[in-house]
């Protein structure tokens, strides 16, 4: 009796392993969703429907980016953890929703139980760019006006929390200046209003800056990365042009809610790895200054663990709060 039960149990299980396997050879056999939560302009799209369409083509199966703006990030990213487990519904990652997420009160899901890292997508530095009316054309400049008019130059974001603001913040508090945050729902629609002249100043992502900043529509006056970009050389960063030690750099994930089977999960970082990596993609990333990362699914879950703590501590040590 206890052996057939064993065997019963055996089988039952070597069964169900069976099928997650057939699961993920056979995945994705239907449209993949990777939702963006911030609006068309920014990284996140930019990435985004770069990836969605290497990964398309990878498939034979389309990978459609879904735009959901909002809180932060935290309206896609909600989405996502809500959504079923099961590997057809992603979310583009980033520090605000994976790591800084403190900054937000009253959320209604919990980032750390409810999603599940999938890979470390890439990482860029983020770029100081003003509007070009503004008369600094470097650091000490732009300092030197802020200064001089506390709270009265305005630097826009993706949202609070998101990078784009929060290394505002800390830039605001090594240098000393007093910038007033404006909280868009996305970096698209800061930069069109950077670009008018409604706000003066943006911390944005290199990637989503660099053609901004080639058509002349807006200023570079420093990168916050620890080294000049290829992607505009022509840009210092900004502990050489005087501000010792700042570096802050921006990350993205592949994310998917908690659940999903671990094969699948494989599946996912095998094939985003290869496509981040891949030869078509790398003149595009060297273009928009952009390093893909990739790696291990624990190593994308431990790196986000200590990036949360480390942002975790900026936002309150700054008093950051939504």
């Amino acid at each position: 009796m206890i052996l057939r039960k064993w065997v019963r149990g055996f089988v039952g299980t070597a069964l169900g392993l069976a099928g997650l396997v057939a699961m993920a050879q056979s995945f994705p056999a239907k449209p993949v969703r990777l939702v963006v939560p911030y609006a068309p302009g920014g990284t996140g799209d930019l990435v985004g429907r770069i990836l969605a369409k290497s990964l398309s083509a990878q498939y034979g199966q389309q990978v459609i980016v879904e735009n959901r703006p909002g809180a932060g990030g935290h309206i896609g990213a909600e989405l996502v953890a809500r959504s079923t487990p099961d590997g057809y519904t992603l979310l583009f990652g980033a520090i605000g929703t994976r790591a800084a997420f403190s900054v937000t009160s009253n959320l209604r899901y919990d980032p750390v139980r409810d999603l599940q890292a999938v890979v470390l997508l890439c990482e860029s530095p983020n770029i100081l760019i003003v509007n070009p009316a503004l008369p600094a054309t470097t650091v000490q400049e732009f300092l030197a006006l802020a200064k001089a008019k506390p709270k009265q130059i305005t630097f826009g974001s993706a949202g609070n929390g998101t990078s784009t603001h929060l290394i505002g913040e800390l830039f605001k508090s090594s240098t000393g200046v007093d910038l007033t945050h404006v909280a868009y729902k996305g970096s698209g629609p800061a930069m069109t209003d950077l670009v008018g002249g409604h706000i003066q100043a943006m911390f944005e992502n290199l990637p989503a800056a660099v053609s901004h900043v080639k058509a002349g529509k807006v200023r570079a006056i420093a990168l916050t990365g620890k080294a000049r970009s290829d992607s505009l050389p022509g840009v210092p960063t900004a502990a050489e042009s005087g501000v010792p030690g700042f570096e802050a750099t921006s990350w993205f994930t592949i994310d998917a809610p908690r659940g999903v089977p671990e094969a699948v999960l494989r599946k996912l970082n095998e094939d985003i790895h290869r496509s981040i990596h891949s030869p078509e993609l790398a003149p595009q990333w060297r273009e928009l200054g952009l390093r893909p990362t990739g790696g291990s699914i624990a190593t994308a879950a431990d790196f986000i663990a200590k990036e949360t703590e480390k942002w975790t501590r900026l936002v309150r040590s700054a008093g950051i709060r939504d």
